[in-house]
């Protein structure tokens, strides 16, 4: 799955195209500091203008506003050309995944499953990919850039539980973010919803390829094809029960995940010790390092699917070694 990384031959996009996206993102992650500034700022315009008629300029609120509007320009647009560029760098690393694959079919395709393993494996590793991997770096630029700021911010204010200490914040953050994940890593584990997704696909596979035998051969009959749909509907039927356990436990937290910052800021708002401008930035910059601290948690179902995939396509190739060598032994023998 890696030889992307390995060959020479893809060296240009592999390297210097992992550098491209990396650069691209940071560069959006600076663009989000700047918008998060900008709402401290003009919040605080906002309820300069509240507290007392024509306190502010039509000029200087249109100017605001206007300011906004170029920022969120520049991040759309690097944003739409990252995505662009990503999708083209995640199919070369198929197309290297696949040139492997074809290269070794004559002994690929004996080995169960191979044809959806080569085509429908590889287009899904790449989508995932394409959403998780770009997410997953820009989760950790946006921790890099964003806790100093909410460092910053919270000093010498008053927070629930933890008082004046000017970590106050970072910590509450990182408890009650690695604590909910954890929560749920665990309620996945005992579930075993990656054995469950990995076990979904095969029999998928099992079905569809007596459905493509059964086009060109009529002695299949249907009740061969009924009998391996139950075992299809038995295992969605599971992963479904499975699923609901856990998404209790996902959708609870992240619904009380909406409440968590206003609750940290509790003593700061009651006794007035932030305007309304250093409200909003606090409460942004901690969503997004919260957030980012969710990272797993927020991406978990789309993780089990690439955790499937990526032991098929690890299980494929095994076999595929495991041919090779015997092949060696047969023809020393």
């Amino acid at each position: 799955m890696f030889r992307f990384f390995t060959i020479k031959k893809w060296y240009l996009w592999s390297w210097v195209g992992s550098f491209v996206i990396l650069s691209s993102l940071w560069v959006q992650v600076k663009i989000d500091v700047k918008i998060n500034e900008w709402f401290g700022e003009f919040y605080d315009m906002i309820q300069k203008a509240l507290g007392a008629p024509n306190a502010i300029t039509i000029e200087e609120y249109w100017a605001s506003l206007f300011s906004f509007i170029v920022l969120a320009a520049m991040y759309v647009g690097v944003a739409v050309i990252v995505s662009y560029f990503t999708s083209h760098y995640l199919f070369r690393w198929r197309t290297a995944m696949v040139e492997y694959y074809h290269s070794v079919y004559e002994k690929a395709r004996k080995i169960e499953g191979a044809s959806q393993r080569v085509q429908e494996d590889t287009i899904k590793f790449s989508r995932i990919m394409e959403s998780l991997g770009t997410s997953l770096i820009e989760a950790i630029m946006i921790l890099v850039e964003f806790m100093p700021i909410l460092f910053g911010l919270s000093i010498g204010i008053p927070i629930f539980f933890f008082g004046d200490w000017e970590y106050g914040l970072i910590v509450g953050a990182l408890l009650w973010s690695i604590g909910g994940t954890i929560f749920l890593i665990i309620l996945g584990l005992i579930l075993r919803l990656v054995g469950v997704e990995y076990d979904l696909q095969k029999k998928e596979a099992a079905y569809r390829k007596i459905l493509v035998i059964a086009e060109d051969d009529g002695t299949v009959r249907p009740k061969t094809i009924e009998e391996l749909f139950d075992g299809v509907r038995s295992i969605h039927f599971l992963s479904y029960i499975r699923y609901l356990y856990f998404n209790i436990g996902r959708i609870a937290y992240l619904q009380a995940n909406v409440l968590s910052a206003y609750v940290f800021l509790a003593p700061a708002i009651v006794a007035g010790a932030v305007t309304l401008g250093v409200m909003q930035q606090i409460i942004r910059a901690f969503g997004r390092v919260e957030g980012s601290m969710q990272y797993i948690l927020k991406a978990w179902p789309t993780i089990i699917e690439l955790a499937s995939v990526y032991k098929r396509l690890r299980e494929f190739e095994y076999k595929l070694k495991v041919d090779d060598k015997r092949s060696e032994s047969e023809y020393k023998t």
